[in-house]
Formats: C-alpha cells, sequence, structure tokens
C-alpha cells in the first residue's frame, strides 16, 4: 500500500517511565525508580517537530505517570501551539484544582483516568495501592468542576471481569466523557499474570454483551480496546439482527471502527525513543533520538510487516474478517512469540479454515 495510506492520527507518548502505582498489569512495570525520561526539554520539542512534518496527530503524555514531570504543561503547550490535539494519561492520583488548571492553560483538550472496578476492594487490589479508587474518583469530581472532559480506561482479567458491567455504569455516573473496556495485553507486569487473562469464550461474550450496551448507550461514548475481534462480532450481530449499527465516532479515539491498527495509524515511543507498533507491543521500529520519526513511520520492516495482511498467519491470514479485526499483533507476540501469527485469544473460526479442515478429513477419509 501506499505510504499516504498510513498517516498516524493517535500517538501515545511515554513522557516518564516514573510512576507512583505499582499495578499488577503494567505493560513499563513502571514504579518511582524506574527508568526516567532522559528526554530533555528540548529534545521533547524537537520530537514534536519531527511528528509535525508528516501528521498532526491525537497526542497522548503518557507514563509512567506524566504528572510526576515538572515541564509536562511546557510540552503540552508546544504541541497545541504545533496543531496537535493534546491529552494526558493520568492514574488521577496527583490531579488538584492547580493542576487542571495548567491542563487547560497548556492546551489539553482530554484527560484519561484509569478506573479497574466499580469498589475500592476490587480497583485498589488491581492498582496494588489503598486509596487508589478514592483518588479517581476525587479526579473526576475536580476535572468536572474544573470543566475538564475527561475518558475512563478500565482494565479487566479474570480477578475483575465480575465488575465489568458495574464499572461502566460507575463511569458514567462520574461524568466520563467516554469509557474504554481495555482487555489485559501480557506485556510488561501483565506477562507475570498470563494465567489470569480472560479465556476465549469469556472473551466472546464479553465483547457480545459491550455490542449490546453500545447499541443502548446514548449519553456515554463506549469502546472496547485492545479487543479487535469486537469489530467481528459487531458485524455478525448486526447480520443476524438485521440492523444497521453505526456507533458514533469519537475524536480522541484510537480506532472509531476497525479493530488493531498499530503502525497503521497509531503507534507508542517510549521514554528512550524507542518506536513501537503500540503501547503494548514491545519491538522496535527504530528509535527517534537516532533517526527521524517519518523515517521511521514509512520505512520500518517491523511497520511494514504490520501493514501487510497478506503475511498474517493461522486464522487471522485465512479470516474473512481481517480487514476489520486482524487480532491484536501485541497479543500474539506475548502469547505466541509470533505477531504474524494468529490472535490466540479468538475463538472463531474462518469459513476458509473450516473449508480447508473439512477437505483433509474428506481426503483422510478417502485414503483409508
Amino acid at each position: 500500500m501506499a505510504k499516504e495510506e498510513f498517516i498516524p492520527k493517535w500517538i501515545a507518548w511515554e513522557v516518564t517511565g516514573r510512576c507512583n502505582l505499582n499495578c499488577i498489569h503494567c505493560r513499563a512495570s513502571s514504579s518511582m525508580t524506574s527508568h526516567d525520561s532522559d528526554f530533555s526539554l528540548a529534545e521533547a520539542k524537537q520530537l514534536i517537530d519531527d511528528i509535525a512534518e508528516i501528521s498532526k496527530p491525537v497526542l497522548v503524555l503518557s507514563g509512567g505517570e506524566p504528572l510526576l514531570r515538572k515541564d509536562l504543561f511546557e510540552i503540552a503547550k508546544y504541541g497545541t501551539e504545533k496543531g496537535f490535539r493534546m491529552c494526558i494519561a493520568t492514574n488521577g492520583v496527583l490531579v488538584t484544582d492547580e493542576v487542571v488548571g495548567k491542563m487547560k492553560e497548556s492546551g489539553i483538550r482530554i484527560c484519561s483516568l484509569s478506573l479497574d472496578g466499580s469498589t475500592a476492594a476490587v480497583h485498589d487490589d488491581f492498582r496494588k495501592q489503598p486509596g487508589a479508587f478514592e483518588a479517581t474518583l476525587r479526579a473526576a469530581e475536580i476535572f468536572n468542576r474544573n470543566g475538564m472532559r475527561f475518558i475512563v480506561n478500565s482494565s479487566f482479567t479474570k480477578r475483575n471481569q465480575h465488575d465489568i458491567a458495574a464499572t461502566c455504569k460507575l463511569a458514567k455516573s462520574i461524568g466520563a466523557h467516554a469509557w474504554y473496556m481495555f482487555m489485559i495485553v501480557p506485556t510488561g507486569r501483565g506477562g507475570e499474570i498470563m494465567s489470569e487473562l480472560i479465556s476465549k469464550e469469556d472473551y466472546e461474550g464479553i465483547l457480545e454483551w459491550h455490542y449490546q450496551m453500545e447499541k443502548q448507550e446514548t449519553e456515554m461514548l463506549v469502546r472496547p480496546t485492545c479487543a479487535p475481534h469486537y469489530y467481528r462480532v459487531r458485524l455478525q450481530k448486526m447480520k443476524e439482527e438485521g440492523e444497521k449499527f453505526h456507533p458514533r465516532s469519537l475524536t480522541f479515539s484510537t480506532g472509531g471502527g476497525k479493530g488493531c491498527i498499530c503502525a497503521q495509524s497509531i503507534c507508542f515511543i517510549d521514554s528512550k525513543g524507542n518506536v513501537q507498533p503500540c503501547s503494548y507491543f514491545p519491538v522496535v521500529a527504530g528509535n527517534v533520538k537516532k533517526q527521524k520519526f517519518g523515517d521511521i513511520w514509512h520505512t520500518s520492516e517491523l511497520f511494514e510487516s504490520l501493514r501487510a495482511f497478506e503475511r498474517y498467519k493461522g486464522r487471522c491470514g485465512e479470516c474473512e474478517y481481517i480487514n476489520v479485526c486482524g487480532g491484536c499483533r501485541a497479543r500474539a507476540d506475548a502469547v505466541l512469540e509470533d505477531y504474524l501469527e494468529e490472535e490466540p485469544f479468538c475463538n472463531y473460526v474462518p469459513i476458509k479454515t473450516r473449508k480447508r479442515l473439512a477437505e483433509a478429513v474428506q481426503a483422510g477419509k478417502s485414503s483409508k
């Protein structure tokens, strides 16, 4: 495909590796002693200049906990002046009225908060920090009071999947502009809880629940994230029900109506300058301290392979839904150690696969 077909529309940038929490699923294994950002302010501005040469994307200042970085708002203001839609992803612990005032002054358009349960017992267990739940609710109240829109991100494993619907309900009640349901990708500390990943069967049921919930939700925008096969489920359900379902668009969405889009319209830059297909995909395409961002985006072998669907293997390679789903490449890499392999947490058997298996069985019978 031509280069112009792939433009970065959403970039997450780890402006610091340090974090004040120790969450069980953290893709970066962050803590207060983690590697801090070695981007100087000048280097940070240069990166924004380099990105601006090919795109003016949503730029999410992430971490770690980005509010630990003292020059965060200077970076945010510079991005705003360059025409980027600037966002911050925070765990909420450090949010105050003063902090929100600085966010607004620097042009931050929206923030994201983490909420992994409908009660302190569930959320604080997930975040490994007593009081984290109350901190999130307090941050939401501060955002509302100051007119700052926010998104709620909720991550789920077996330990909290029973609380999905209640967490969604709570996100709406605290005034979230949108709710993103994250299905854990086992990278970083997440790799240590492989046994806690939601099963294929439950995963399918949860995505079907999300489809029905999304049709009924009229006030809060909702998206399943790191769950590309949701878009296969949605098309199947629409066909079964004879319905036309057009979910509302979200200005700051990473996808909208398509599954895995790593290296297609999104990417991740870590605190050392490494560019990855997404924040859960720890394979490096290049480093912005050594190369121009545009060169990495357009010429990386890794990125080019992810854009070549004909190279996908297993059921994903044979699937009729590959153009709307594509399977989670990060999950394939983490579980099967091959990012071009089939999505390991999808139980759908494509038509082509079924036909091939049936022909193999028939050939076996004929040879007897």
